[in-house]
């Protein structure tokens, strides 16, 4: 396998409290990577310090070998893209001037026509080159989405980045999304690194997932190696039924693993109070 990005012994917090601790981890050229785990267990915090929107206390990002951590802004834009969960809704731009937003870092913020030419093109792959004049505040949220994805691949890069790209999406358009990135990434041997919550999305779309809780890597690998109940107790503290169809699993929740009270504690978690001395 060749390794397109390495991350070794990455570490970021905040003072005093610890958010990722040392992860180390390879993920191989025109592979689609989930990254999943329960909420504040540091995925995004992962993809922002990747992307250096956080830089990390410790450790080493290295993308074709190269170290992300030495590149200027704009050698970082050519190398990876980054998809938010949310950008720009609040502004009047044009769905084609934000996917042109996507070009800067070949040109600075003036166009040619090879520019113009390269957003029609990734417009036209995603099926929404009949939105290019409307102002990308008045499309949908699964429009958006796409807005959003299209400008990254506008940036031609190897590696993108998506921060939970079917939140607030209805099942269809989660659907649509997510068949887009596959489709996109495996035709043009993209590499995609994707925080995500729906586990089902992530097995059914993914070539590996890792697996975080409390800002370490719990486990990696292969979806239906990964998705196990023995995980899914662990790190989600959920009892589920997991079956496989066509060699994805599937999951299916039970009920959630009571949290065991802490010694000395009452039924509400908290410590018993300590009788008066007499």
């Amino acid at each position: 396998m060749i390794i397109k990005l390495s991350l070794k012994d990455l570490s970021f917090g905040y003072t005093s409290t610890k958010i990722l601790h040392n992860m180390t981890l390879d993920v191989g050229d025109g592979q689609i990577v989930s990254i999943v785990g329960p909420n504040g267990s540091g995925k995004s915090t992962l993809i922002k310090c990747i992307d250096r929107i956080l830089t990390p206390s410790s450790g080493s990002i290295l993308v074709d070998r190269q170290d992300v951590t030495t590149m200027g802004r704009m050698e970082l834009a050519r190398t990876l893209a980054y998809v938010p969960q949310n950008s720009l809704r609040v502004f009047p731009n044009s769905v084609f001037d934000v996917v042109l937003m996507g070009r800067r870092p070949h040109l600075g913020w003036r166009g040619d026509s090879y520019d113009e030419e390269k957003v029609w093109e990734v417009l036209q792959l995603l099926g929404i080159e009949d939105l290019a004049l409307t102002p990308f505040n008045e499309i949908s949220g699964g429009q958006q989405q796409k807005v959003l994805i299209a400008r990254a691949l506008a940036q031609d890069t190897g590696v993108i980045l998506l921060d939970e790209p079917t939140s607030n999406l209805d099942i269809w358009h989660q659907i649509d999304v997510m068949e887009i990135i596959k489709s996109l990434m495996h035709k043009q041997g993209l590499t995609a690194i994707i925080a995500i919550h729906d586990l089902n999305m992530a097995a059914r779309y993914s070539d590996s997932i890792v697996m975080m809780k409390k800002g370490k890597i719990v486990a990696a690998g292969k979806p239906d190696i990964v998705l196990n109940g023995d995980n899914l107790s662990a790190i989600y503290g959920i009892e589920a039924n997991v079956r496989m169809l066509d060699d994805i699993p599937y999951i299916i929740p039970l009920a959630r693993i009571p949290v065991k009270p802490a010694r000395g504690a009452n039924g509400n978690g908290q410590k018993r109070p300590v009788p008066a001395a007499r």
